[in-house]
């Protein structure tokens, strides 16, 4: 059964996803802020943990391997952090008024989200694609996305009303996040081989710290009310509209690809890192920007979703690249 879970892309990860919900549900004092086990402070410091071995574990030759190719970089960071963003305006647009207006903010925020490194690379690789320029990408990706992800959400906030208290958000993403990583890369030189031994028990620490921010991220939502109006339905509806999204970007960047004359590894190297959403950089964010909002569970349930589509959705298709290419 693991084996066949695995074979479509789902591996203990993504079934600890839904099961950190599922307990949020069921035992919300467990996981909210304040609540048994504290677990907003073990979240704080596991937000600064995850991006202090981002810092340990991120080699600086990686940005230099794969520089060059000016084009394929600006496509990828184009669509990440521009085409996302102006097809999820038009979408809150159009559905003003019919969604609620935090899952449309849940939509923005999934939509000004950096691509993930890891799947980025992996599937590229698979599917024969130009590694060092998905590395390049995804990496380049993650360090703008500490900016640009913060300044899109305060900026769509604001056009609805809303704001966020930037200067305490930039605050805590210099302490939680720039601080740590730029520690990790200071002290890689003397620890990287000390990381490489032990990355057996460390690559796990941040899987399970986004893990215990899901869940706090969903018990304070249960706590506050915010899941009595939303259903089954609710979270049907955010899965297609994930999918669709997915989906629509994958095709377009397809064609652009295309368009532009991309050799086949290139093609490859920015469908999937050009459609890629990083949950690893994601729901620490969202920790960062929202704290302990009962509307933090809504805000990262699209994100928590496409997560799951575009591992499924692009082993799948990266298998299928697979099969061209040795065929």
């Amino acid at each position: 059964m693991l084996r066949l879970l695995a074979r479509i892309g789902i591996d203990a990860f993504l079934i600890g996803l839904v099961g950190m919900v599922g307990l949020a549900w069921l035992l919300p004092d467990l996981g909210r802020s304040g609540g048994w086990l504290a677990m907003d402070v073990v979240a704080t410091w596991g937000v600064a943990l995850v991006f202090l071995l981002y810092g340990l574990t991120l080699p600086p030759e990686r940005l230099k391997a794969g520089m060059l190719n000016w084009r394929l970089h600006l496509l990828v960071q184009l669509s990440t952090f521009v085409l996302f963003p102006v097809l999820m305006l038009a979408v809150a647009k159009a559905l003003d008024q019919r969604v609620h207006a935090d899952l449309l903010l849940g939509f923005f925020f999934l939509a000004a989200l950096p691509s993930t490194i890891s799947s980025s690379v992996a599937m590229t690789s698979i599917a024969g694609g130009n590694v060092a320029g998905a590395i390049f990408n995804a990496t380049l990706s993650s360090l703008i996305g500490v900016v640009a992800t913060p300044l899109w959400v305060n900026w769509y906030l604001s056009t609805s009303g809303g704001s966020l208290d930037l200067s305490l958000v930039l605050t805590k993403i210099v302490l939680l996040v720039l601080l740590p990583i730029a520690l990790g890369q200071a002290l890689r030189p003397w620890l990287h081989g000390w990381v490489g031994r032990n990355m057996g028990w460390l690559k796990p620490l941040d899987r399970i710290t986004i893990l215990l921010i899901v869940l706090n991220s969903f018990a304070d939502s249960v706590a506050g009310g915010i899941w009595e109006r939303h259903g089954p339905d609710t979270l049907a509806w955010v899965a297609g509209g994930a999918a669709a999204l997915f989906f629509l970007v994958f095709g377009l960047l397809s064609l652009v690809c295309r368009l532009l004359g991309f050799n086949r590894e290139d093609v490859i190297a920015g469908v999937f890192c050009g459609t890629k959403k990083s949950l690893a950089t994601g729901v620490p964010m969202a920790k960062i920007m929202f704290g302990a909002s009962p509307i933090l569970g809504m805000v990262i349930a699209p994100t928590i979703l496409y997560h799951l589509i575009q591992l499924v959705a692009a082993g799948m298709i990266a298998r299928r690249y697979q099969r061209q290419h040795q065929g």
